[in-house]
């Protein structure tokens, strides 16, 4: 048989055998493809959660159920927006749109990409619902056959349903129930013609035309929308130009959250740029993090129960002042010292009035909690915990270059011409709390009771960028003025940056980077994120351990008293300052460094003596108490070349064992007295035990 004879045989095989392939194709796709039958029941299965150290559970985003808003409470103008950008001919067309398809496809090859999808609504409804974002024939084959079996299943009204409630429309905002509520505060039935306009906008670009993000883009994507309901028909010119005149709103609406609600969205803060709001909020995320659940619920309720008391207190004087009474607010932070995992954080009263966290992007004044720095420079730059400073009144002068200590007493005031006086570019009069001096003072007696003079006499002699050095090397990152007004925190630091920072004295002069986040996985385990402890070396760890004994003197008998409460050992820092504004106190244990700020958000007065040892210190302590109850009491160990000595209090000399008021005191090796004092009993110690324990500001 020749070739002729043989060639009808051979296109007949050859057909046949295309036919069978694509049909076995087309069945394995049929086979592949999920059941339609399930739609009317879908509710997103991939659900993110957030988990504690432990493994707890902390909360899950956008968990709720769906349920669908019928297509009659739905407002036309929202239907007909949506119609207008996404598919004007979903009415008229059977599924897909033959010209669409055409025109995204030359569009495609013309730029050399995948540009443009000309999906129908009912394309988009299969895509979202059914399939993976992926970009393969075999995806889209399997788009349009599950596109015909919608169209075949349901009516265009029930596609247009389904869609409205599915189709993501940013910000967490999944379907247009959900979506009205997060940008307009209303339900869907409530909104008018822009705010519809505007929705209908979203999905297309949820982040990019989000009126949060910009609203220049938002306003312009909504005028794009307005004018093609207009082109169609479905409002008139002067509605058109109404809506567009209509104020867009820009600030997100306050989301409540369950427990730890600012530590939530610190996180979703640092990782949405990273992963996209898509992924976290229906990428069915594990993202397991540094806080302890029971650490941050006690953290909430000491804060939360103390500042509502100090309302109440407050609530005479604003009535006495016929004032409008303002909540006072807080913040509160806790780290592990060892790995600068974050443990608990509070950056307000209440997440859904304000998501400002005050822990984090507050700066404000520290005052006398400050003062740490400056005496870890001075103890490693000449002094010793047995220093004696003179505590008397100082008067410095501006000379045009610099401020020069004039006077060592206010009589000097009367020299100087009234003018000046009243001018604090000229001339600078610092004060110890209740205007009290005690002459010559231990460098130890000085931080106790928060001393200012003393403080300002140590930086002098040191010079301030010796003191800004030591801050910025501990953590501090916000900028420090390089005056002597330092030594009374007048550079002002966030929450975060001041427990981080003396985190570096507990963990023996090792700086952690502070983290939230351990490791995220993705829905089937896969480790997407994995952090470790950052650790530098920044501080020898006996001079760590030397400014840790002091502070620890702080609490034992200095301005910190309140948190002996606290049954264990524990060092900290008081602060308040000017005139009473800000209230402060930073503390740890060998397990745990916290900071607790108390003030108003605008820089006034919380009350006469409302100091940090009176304000800040008892709530500190009643979180630590709570947050450690179940760890064992430890003690803070000194490390090698630490060698104690009993020492006068008065000289800072060598004391004979049977000497009255004679105290163990810490040194490094090489640095602790070597000479006796051998004489009666000293009143100082006495006298600076009497002092209460308050601090004032600069």
């Amino acid at each position: 048989m020749n070739f002729q004879k043989k060639l009808p045989y051979i296109v007949f095989i050859l057909a046949l055998s295309f036919v069978l392939g694509s049909a076995a194709y087309l069945r394995s796709l049929f086979l592949d493809m999920p059941s339609i039958a399930t739609l009317e029941d879908y509710t997103p299965s991939l659900i993110t959660k957030v988990y504690d150290r432990k493994g707890e559970l902390i909360t899950e985003l956008f968990t709720e159920h769906r349920v669908l808003t019928p297509l009659k409470e739905i407002p036309v103008d929202l239907q007909n927006a949506v119609l207008a950008i996404e598919d004007k001919n979903f009415f008229r067309h059977w599924g897909v749109s033959p010209k669409g398809i055409a025109r995204a496809a030359v569009n495609n090859v013309v730029k050399r990409r995948v540009a443009q999808g000309g999906s129908t609504i009912t394309q988009q409804l299969a895509k979202t619902i059914f399939l993976t974002p992926e970009r393969t024939i075999s995806r889209k084959l399997k788009e349009l056959l599950l596109t015909f079996q919608l169209e075949r299943n349901y009516s265009k009204e029930e596609i247009l349903q389904l869609y409205m409630n599915q189709i993501y429309f940013g910000s967490g905002a999944y379907g247009v129930e959900s979506a009205a509520k997060i940008y307009f505060s209303k339900h869907v039935k409530d909104l008018n013609l822009p705010e519809c306009a505007m929705l209908a906008g979203l999905p297309r670009a949820p982040n990019y035309y989000s009126p949060f993000r910009n609203a220049d883009r938002a306003v312009a994507r909504r005028a794009t929308v307005l004018r093609r309901m207009q082109e169609l028909g479905f409002i008139t010119e002067e509605e058109e130009g109404a809506a567009n005149a209509y104020p867009v709103n820009s600030e997100r609406m306050p989301v409540p959250a369950a427990a730890a609600p600012y530590f939530i969205e610190y996180v979703r803060l640092q990782l949405e740029p990273k992963y996209g709001s898509q992924m976290i909020y229906r990428g069915g995320l594990s993202i397991y993090t540094t806080l302890d659940l029971q650490a941050q619920l006690a953290a909430e309720k000491a804060l939360g129960e103390n500042l509502t008391a100090f309302d109440a207190e407050r609530m005479e004087f604003f009535e006495t002042n016929q004032s409008t009474p303002i909540k006072v607010q807080g913040g509160l932070i806790a780290i592990d010292p060892k790995t600068g995992g974050i443990r608990a954080m509070i950056g307000g009263r209440d997440f859904r009035e304000s998501q400002f966290n005050r822990a984090i992007q507050a700066k404000r004044q520290p005052g006398s909690a400050f003062k740490p720095f400056v005496y870890t420079a001075a103890l490693e730059n000449g002094f010793t915990p047995v220093s004696v400073i003179v505590d008397e009144p100082l008067v410095y002068v501006n000379d045009g270059r610099d401020w020069r200590l004039q006077s060592r007493t206010t009589e000097y005031l009367q020299t100087l011409p009234p003018e000046w006086i009243e001018d604090p570019l000229k001339v600078w009069v610092p004060e110890n709390y209740g205007k009290k001096y005690h002459g010559r003072t231990l460098l130890r007696s000085a931080l106790e009771h928060s001393l200012n003079m003393c403080a300002i006499e140590v930086l002098d002699q040191i010079g301030p960028m010796r003191a800004v050095e030591y801050a910025k090397k501990m953590g501090i990152t916000s900028p420090l003025t390089n005056t002597l007004s330092l030594a009374l925190g007048s550079s002002g630091v966030t929450l975060m940056e001041l427990v981080s920072a003396l985190a570096v004295l507990d963990s023996g002069g090792i700086k952690t980077t502070p983290y939230a986040v351990v490791r995220i996985e993705n829905k089937d385990g896969r480790i997407l994120e994995e952090n470790f402890p950052k650790e530098e070396e920044v501080l020898p760890p006996q001079l760590c351990y030397v400014v840790t004994n002091l502070l620890r003197g702080v609490v034992e008998h200095g301005t910190g008293r309140a948190a002996r409460a606290v049954g264990r050992p524990c060092a900290g820092k008081t602060g308040t300052t000017n005139d009473f504004s800000d209230a402060w106190f930073v503390g740890f244990t060998p397990q745990l460094v916290a900071g607790v700020w108390v003030g108003y958000d605008e820089i006034i007065p919380l009350g006469d003596k409302m100091t940090g040892g009176r304000v800040a210190c008892p709530i500190w302590t009643t979180f630590m108490r709570e947050a450690l109850k179940d760890e064992p009491v430890l003690n803070f160990k000194p490390p090698e070349d630490i060698v104690f000595a009993l020492v006068d209090p008065k000289t800072g000399l060598l004391a004979q064992s049977n000497f009255p008021g004679a105290y163990l005191e810490a040194f490094i090796k090489g640095t602790e007295p070597k000479e006796y004092f051998i004489e009666g009993e000293t009143e100082l110690e006495d006298e600076l035990r009497e002092i209460p324990g308050d601090e004032g500001g600069f």
